[in-house]
């Protein structure tokens, strides 16, 4: 028993006989550490900086409602679960900055993704990058995208470009015109410097500003994280700040996360009206150039949608995405909406999750929902995001009277 925290147990064991113990991601022990490190070296799954203890303990520092949930079976710990709650509500720690999770377990014993809510009395997890298995209505399969560079720069490169001739002369023509136009180019690859951070953030912000997106960090502990991570001293885990500079002038960064020789591309911005020189691809290429003779050979760009990434890489993983319901418990869309005290907007809501727009509808929730932790911001947060969706949307009469609901 530790005493700042007393047993639980999930409201109902689950397969096999698993049960919880519940603790702060600071309370782990030093042999439950060890103990987490041997299953993440034990399965290939595991190897992004995601599950790296360190993210946890991190993330346990300053993201709100964060927990461990240590899987118990005949009285060992077989697996270990980081989330965060937000009422009866579990997702990823550190959400919705975190792109792959699941429960990092001694092999053969993770419980399914469909198992997890009664295992933690919870009443639904949401998911968007989960490794282990699952099934159940509207947990669809996702692609992230990877750059394999095990056999070094120069052969990656080779293949890249055999396939790609003209994507790559194109962006060898487009670092010219960037160095004739602002000046000689230099990257740092080396740390993170906090008034590139500065920038970056509020690259971001003005990026989700643009684009009718939640601001994940206008509500501070997500920037928080951004900003305590440098400061990890575990071996083999860390952080990176790459600054791509013409001239001497900053115009592109990329916030990156490493474990032992994987590398996760994770927030990427560049200054406007440098757009037409693909500043941000371009430092992608030489970030990998330069991580591949530290001894970096995986490079992950996270979830496939932006045309560019197919062109670098050459590897895909299937992760699930969607929100894993405890039996009785109320659809994401009802809740969403009687979060924020939209109860007349119930109806409608359904039926929006039920259309080919739920998907999107049900991805901003889940960013909402994880950034903000009081009524008003929720409020706030749902109503721009039906605003923005509902614009683009094909039948604006259905839109019109949503809005009308939220009070937008």
């Amino acid at each position: 028993m530790r005493p700042s925290q007393a047993t639980q147990t999930g409201g109902s064991e689950v397969g096999r006989g698993l049960s919880v113990e519940t603790v702060k991601p600071g309370e782990l022990t030093p042999e439950e550490i060890g103990l987490w490190t041997g299953f993440v070296r034990a399965d290939a799954r595991y190897a992004s900086p995601y599950f790296h203890p360190a993210f946890t303990r991190v993330a346990g520092e300053v993201a709100p409602g964060a927990a461990v949930a240590l899987i118990h079976q005949g009285g060992e710990i077989v697996g270990f679960f980081p989330h965060q709650r937000r009422g009866s509500r579990v997702q990823p720690l550190g959400a919705p900055l975190n792109d792959y999770h699941g429960v990092i377990a001694r092999p053969g014993f993770a419980p399914a993704l469909q198992d997890l809510p009664a295992l933690l009395g919870a009443a639904s997890i949401a998911v968007n990058g989960w490794t282990g298995t699952g099934a159940g209505e509207g947990i669809l399969g996702r692609q992230t995208l990877q750059a394999d560079l095990s056999q070094g720069w120069a052969a990656y490169d080779a293949e890249r470009r055999d396939a790609w001739r003209k994507y790559f002369r194109d962006k060898d023509r487009a670092r010219r015109s960037l160095e004739r136009d602002h000046g000689a180019l230099t990257v740092s690859f080396d740390g993170v410097d906090a008034a590139s951070l500065t920038r970056l953030l509020a690259l971001k912000r003005e990026q989700f500003n643009r684009s009718g997106r939640h601001d994940i960090f206008a509500c501070g502990w997500t920037a928080d994280l951004l900003r305590a991570l440098p400061m990890a001293t575990e071996a083999g885990f860390g952080v990176r700040l790459a600054v791509l500079r013409a001239g001497g002038r900053p115009i592109a960064f990329e916030y990156g996360l490493y474990a032992g020789d994987h590398y996760h591309f994770w927030l990427p911005a560049y200054e406007g009206g440098t757009s037409r020189y693909s500043p941000g691809i371009l430092l992608s290429l030489e970030t990998m150039r330069l991580g591949a003779e530290e001894g970096f050979r995986l490079f992950d760009y996270g979830f496939a949608g932006e045309p560019y990434k197919k062109y670098a890489c050459n590897r895909e993983q299937t992760v699930l995405d969607g929100v894993v319901h405890r039996a009785g418990f109320s659809t994401a869309i009802e809740a969403a909406l009687a979060m924020v005290g939209a109860g007349p907007a119930l109806t409608a809501g359904v039926a929006l999750g039920r259309a080919p727009l739920g998907v999107s509808v049900r991805r901003r929730w889940a960013a909402i929902d994880a950034c903000e932790t009081t009524a008003t911001g929720r409020m706030r947060g749902v109503a721009a995001a039906v605003s923005a969706v509902m614009s683009r949307a094909s039948a604006p009469r259905a839109g019109v009277g949503l809005l009308t609901l939220l009070n937008v």
